[in-house]
Order: C-alpha cells, then structure tokens, then sequence
C-alpha cells in the first residue's frame, strides 16, 4: 500500500513536470556559489593633469548617463582587438567593414532573420526538452538537445586538411 502511494505520487509529479508550460529551458543550471561575473570592478580614478581647471575638464554630469570609471567590457575588448568603439553605433557599418558586408550580403539579406531563427530555435527546443523526468529534476539536457547541429572539430580539420588549408593551431587529437 505504502509502495502504491509512492509510485502513484512520483508518477502525479511526473506528469505535472511533463505538462509545464512556458519556454523551454535546457540548460537547467543551478549553483550554490556566488556568480564572479555577477560585479565587476571599476576602474581607477582619472585625475586630471590641471587640477587648477578641474571644473572646466569634467564632463557635465548626464542623469542616467556612464561614469567614466564604469567597466565597459564590450568596449574594452574591441578595444584589445584593434577596434574602435565608436564604430558600435546601431545600423552604421565601418568604412573598414564594407568589402565584407558586400561580399556577405551579395546573394541578398533578410532583414527578419533574427526573428525567424528565435522562432525555429524555439520550436526546436520545445520538440527537444527532455523527458519528464530530466524537466522533474532538473538536468541539464541543452548538449544532448543541439548535438545533431555540434560539427566534429576533428572530421572537419581532416577536411580542410585535405583541401590543402594549412592548420598550424590545431592540437593534437586526445588519447580517449
């Protein structure tokens, strides 16, 4: 009897978890420790070389606006990568960047495609959420779910091998 209660109610539980509504969430990721991205430093402050004007070097302040000090780390890796922030403005493209957006846009563009692939991605994951039981307990089911599109590191570096692209990174392959 006590047997029957159990089973019946891990199964009530199941079904329940099977049932959930709303996105679908593959990841499934729950720690107990703090998140070390979660605050960032800021940086040091500037002082300016002519203390005398120092009214006069500051930037008016702006509600809502950005400190200089605040961390940027978007910027701040353009920058590292040789680029400039100021080229991140919405819907302008860089004079250095137009031979590639020509040659990537030559067989057309679709302005929608982001919300074509949000939808498709959520269909995909909706059909790819994991059994009841993984949704019950929470596992993590996103590898599983989007391993037919993962490429083969390794196939594909035997391929462009052969098609005589030269790979000095590639390491080499692990012993398992």
């Amino acid at each position: 009897m006590r047997m029957t209660r159990f089973a019946l109610m891990a199964a009530g539980m199941a079904v329940l978890a099977a049932c959930s509504q709303g996105e679908p969430r593959l990841m499934n990721l729950r720690s107990a420790t703090p998140d070390e991205f979660a605050v960032l430093p800021y940086k040091k402050p500037e002082i300016p070389e002519n203390v005398d004007k120092l009214a006069a070097e500051l930037p008016p302040p702006r509600p809502g606006g950005r400190n200089r000090v605040d961390v940027v780390p978007e910027e701040d890796a353009q920058i590292a990568l040789g680029g400039r922030p100021a080229d991140r403005s919405p819907g302008r493209i860089p004079a250095a960047d137009a031979p590639l957006v020509k040659a990537v846009a030559r067989y057309g563009t679709d302005p929608a495609i982001r919300e074509k692939l949000a939808a498709e991605d959520l269909e995909w994951r909706k059909a790819h959420r994991g059994r009841p039981l993984e949704r019950l307990f929470g596992v993590n089911v996103y590898f599983k779910a989007y391993e037919p599109m993962a490429l083969d590191p390794w196939r594909e570096l035997k391929r462009l091998r052969r098609a005589g692209i030269w790979t000095p990174t590639a390491p080499p392959k692990p012993a398992n």
